[in-house]
């Protein structure tokens, strides 16, 4: 591009391709990158040796405007910011070594209001397309004048240097806040500079007192906006894309005081065993823009199969919003009338819908749980429980409390109602019981969403203190209370202690940074 350079990044020698389209950089993939198309249309890749983020060699600088505010921890490991300018400096050296490099600019955020510019500067095709896809495209005109806010560095094909201290493997991904910065070395996973775009707005956003969320988001015909929070494996993206409502994000989302909106101008979707019957609005979208990463496929006809698992389970596609045919766009909404928290309970002894206080609500936001299915081991056959902070943890950035502090401040401002959705086991847990009925939990949905449950009569449980409705149209009464589906009722009330214990262990880590309307949510076992 004429009169376009990067020597304010300190990059001077390569050439540079900027804001491709995608059929020029589909050639460029073909020719450099070793990608294939899929019958379909889409550009199969390959991300190398990882093929998925590496959350132990993420790590945030500690410097005089961050050292106050970021969790540090487990999550974010701290690195000095000599460490860091030697990792920056590592990274700037291969990019100028480059005969060619890509630059992506585009925005996170859809209301223009709360937006960032974001760049991206990488040598592969494949990672140029992906952030095409999954930030916000500016027009023509917004180019001429672009300035990026942020710059993402992505030499993930270099090897980092063990030598430089808090370096512990040939993979680093650093994020320099004061430096408006991001460093990838020694990994080409497409989802590090999506989930660092990401972990940006989860730092910008609550220091305004907004709240940024790793959710969902649907709109209904009389604009009323549903939140859908839940980590892997609860029926998050199959419960949000609903047919009759209108899609605004199926990932991350911000909430501000004009409403909500969508960070991403894409989706990433994973398709491990993805049927058209299925998930068929994910299914559609593969087709020619999109990226498919590490699936397994045909080379003589270019026929992907999902059921493929040989690279990674973690196989993925990567594709514009618009490519969904109910998105709304642009991707903003008003005020949330509801927030969902969906959990996959393979205890079985949470109910299958519960309205939450605003207490609950923050306590199970902070807790973020849910259950996997037990089977990693012969003869194990007890579920796992699983917490992650704001359903999230590993992108939060701030101390888990001041999202729950904003979100509650936001849900009692705006009168949302917040709920707690199992769509686990009911009637034993795994092993004896079986899972809750995708067609009950659908019809729990429409039933939040049409304002009917909100006004039903409730039984609160002993254990955990929730509150569950009595009745709830097309699905039988019985299965509400799950003391009700068991058999063995000294069973359900051990299992229940059980996991109100996991719930109280858990919530240990939290306590000293929680008020005492959290700590009064918490369950009670006997």
């Amino acid at each position: 591009m004429s009169g376009f350079d990067l020597s304010k990044q300190g990059i001077t020698k390569p050439t540079i391709q900027r804001n491709l389209a995608p059929n020029v950089l589909y050639g460029e993939a073909l020719e450099k990158d070793g990608s294939s198309i899929a019958s379909t249309g889409a550009l199969i890749v390959m991300s190398g040796d990882k093929t998925g983020r590496t959350p132990k060699e993420k790590r945030v600088v500690k410097e005089e405007t961050s050292q106050e505010n970021v969790w540090w921890g487990d999550i974010n490991i701290a690195l000095s910011e000599k460490s860091f300018f030697l990792n920056k400096e590592i990274a700037i050296n291969w990019l100028d070594s480059q005969n060619g490099l890509y630059v992506v600019d585009g925005f996170a955020g859809w209301d223009p209001k709360h937006r960032i510019s974001v760049r991206i500067i990488c040598n592969r095709p494949y990672h140029a397309l992906f952030m095409h896809n999954m930030l916000i495209r500016p027009s023509q005109e917004e180019l001429k004048t672009f300035e990026p806010e942020w710059v993402i560095y992505n030499a993930g094909q270099c090897s980092a240097n063990t030598q430089v201290e808090g370096v512990t493997s040939k993979t680093s991904v650093n994020l320099n806040i004061k430096d408006r910065t991001m460093v990838i070395l020694g990994t080409e996973y497409a989802g590090e500079m999506k989930k660092g775009v990401f972990t940006i707005m989860n730092y910008l956003m609550p220091s305004k007192n907004q709240l940024s969320m790793h959710c969902s988001a649907n709109e209904g015909k009389d604009g009323d906006v549903a939140l859908f929070f839940g980590l892997s494996g609860t029926g998050k993206t199959t419960l949000s894309a609903d047919p009759k409502r209108a899609l605004i994000g199926d990932d991350e989302h911000g909430w501000t005081e004009d409403g909500i909106f969508n960070f991403e101008g894409g989706c990433y979707a994973k398709t491990i065993d993805l049927e058209k019957e299925k998930e068929p609005e994910i299914y559609d979208a593969i087709r020619f823009g999109s990226v498919l990463e590490n699936v397994g496929f045909d080379p003589k006809t270019g026929v992907v199969d999902y059921t493929d698992v040989s690279i990674t389970q973690n196989t993925r596609t990567s594709y514009p919003i618009e490519y969904i045919d109910n998105a709304k766009i642009p991707c903003v909404g008003g005020h949330p009338k509801n927030v969902i928290f969906l959990t996959c309970d393979a205890f079985g002894v949470l109910p299958p819908v519960s309205k939450l206080t605003p207490g609950q609500a923050m306590y199970h936001f902070i807790s973020g749980y849910t259950a996997k299915v037990a089977g990693t081991e012969v003869g194990v056959t007890d579920p796992e429980a699983t917490f992650s902070a704001c359903f999230g943890a590993a992108f939060m950035v701030w101390h888990p409390t001041k999202y729950a502090e904003i979100l509650r401040d936001l849900t009692n401002k705006n009168d949302t109602n917040v709920w707690l959705v199992n769509t686990g086991w009911t009637g034993g847990s795994f092993g004896v019981g079986s899972r809750f009925s995708l067609k009950y939990t659908r019809a729990i949905i429409d039933s939040i969403l049409s304002g009917e449950l909100a006004d039903a009569d409730y039984n609160v449980d002993p254990i955990f203190g929730l509150a569950t409705p009595g009745a709830c149209t097309n699905v039988p009464s019985e299965v509400l209370n799950p003391v009700n589906t068991w058999a063995d009722k000294d069973a359900y009330a051990k299992t229940a202690n059980k996991l109100a214990k996991l719930f109280n262990d858990n919530f240990e880590t939290y306590k000293d940074q929680a008020d005492a309307e959290i700590l009064a949510a918490a369950p009670k076992p006997a």
